[in-house]
């Protein structure tokens, strides 16, 4: 391919970006900041910015772990329940010692790393379907939460555990303070991005479209499934790290986030059953929902709105899924949300 075909091939798949189902997330962002930004003008501050993009940095990173399993035509809900349990014994082991914060931090990747690889071996190997699998997980963790805190949690995190999650790079120019989370998000969003476009991710979207036809072409399926939930442990102890910083420790940190991923990465125009999909729009999912709560909090809207409010998201991104699907099959050349053969461009 010529230099010249192949930025009019770019241009093109830009285009199509733009005009597929996962280009509506960033519309919807751009209104919802709008509306945020008119109820309350100082939210365009970059004080307030910062601290919004500090909240949603876990989010985010959630997000694009579930985007690796739903992609692949599976679910890992057990990922909420992992951030809140990567915490709670977090703060039991280091419980104020500053040493001990490195030691503890590597343990944590290793068991988010361990967490998701029985995930995807009970999924792949055992024929568990992935929703029972993590399910499963979910409640076994919830339960060692439960077990280890009665309901209050002990112990205490390190100021420097605490670094990644509150503090940033000080005495940047207008910004004031650019967040350490704010990095982290952008560096493991490329890094998303460009795993994505290497063979790994291109094999990862072609199971989700159709494992069988990928097996028969050579791809280890299991294989590839299995590193997206390790992908997805690995991420959910990061986004764990950045929350318990942020936030600190409460027996229900983590509660409810595997939804709140899952919400985010379908209004991202992921498709659910795997296949099709962009990550960084799926990151912008998070971004949304996110925007979306602040949004509830700036109209005084009780929190207990928020479950409401992602099942809605859900089903009317499935429902758009669903009639976009409809579409294509009627209409195959249409333009329409990237496949295993252009996600990855």
């Amino acid at each position: 391919m010529t230099g010249g075909n192949g930025i009019a091939a770019r241009l093109r798949t830009i285009t199509e970006r733009v005009l597929s189902g996962s280009a509506t997330v960033f519309v919807l962002l751009g209104l919802i900041l709008v509306v945020i930004s008119v109820l309350n003008p100082k939210f365009l501050e970059p004080g307030s910015l910062m601290l919004f993009i500090k909240k949603a940095a876990p989010l985010v990173l959630l997000a694009i772990g579930q985007y690796f399993v739903i992609v692949s035509g599976e679910f890992d809900l057990s990922v909420g329940s992992l951030v809140g349990a990567q915490v709670v014994i977090a703060a039991l082991l280091i419980n104020g010692v500053e040493s001990a914060t490195v030691p503890v931090i590597l343990g944590m990747f290793v068991g988010g790393a361990l967490i998701g690889l029985v995930n995807g071996l009970v999924t792949t190997l055992l024929k568990v379907p992935s929703i029972i699998a993590t399910l499963g997980m979910m409640l076994v963790l919830y339960g060692a939460i439960r077990w280890l805190t009665g309901g209050a949690p002990t112990g205490a995190l390190s100021e420097s555990f605490r670094v990644a999650g509150r503090q940033g790079i000080d005495g940047v120019p207008v910004i004031g303070q650019i967040p350490w989370a704010l990095l982290i998000m952008v560096a493991l969003g490329i890094g998303a991005g460009f795993l994505m476009r290497s063979s790994w991710g291109r094999t990862l979207v072609a199971v989700g479209d159709n494992e069988r036809a990928a097996t028969f072409a050579g791809a280890r399926a299991w294989w590839v499934k299995t590193s997206a939930f390790i992908l997805s442990g690995l991420l959910a102890t990061a986004a764990g790290i950045l929350l318990g910083g942020y936030a600190g420790v409460t027996a229900q940190v983590g509660q409810g986030l595997e939804f709140t991923a899952i919400t985010a990465v379908v209004l991202g125009g992921v498709v659910l059953g795997g296949g099709r999909g962009w990550v960084v729009a799926a990151m912008a999912g998070a971004l949304t929902v996110e925007a979306l709560f602040r949004l509830f909090t700036q109209l005084n809207l009780p929190s207990t709105i928020r479950p409401t409010a992602q099942g809605l998201i859900i089903i009317a991104a499935v429902a758009y899924a669903a009639v976009d699907r409809a579409r294509r099959q009627r209409t195959p050349t249409t333009i329409g949300t990237p496949r295993h053969s252009d996600v990855a461009s």
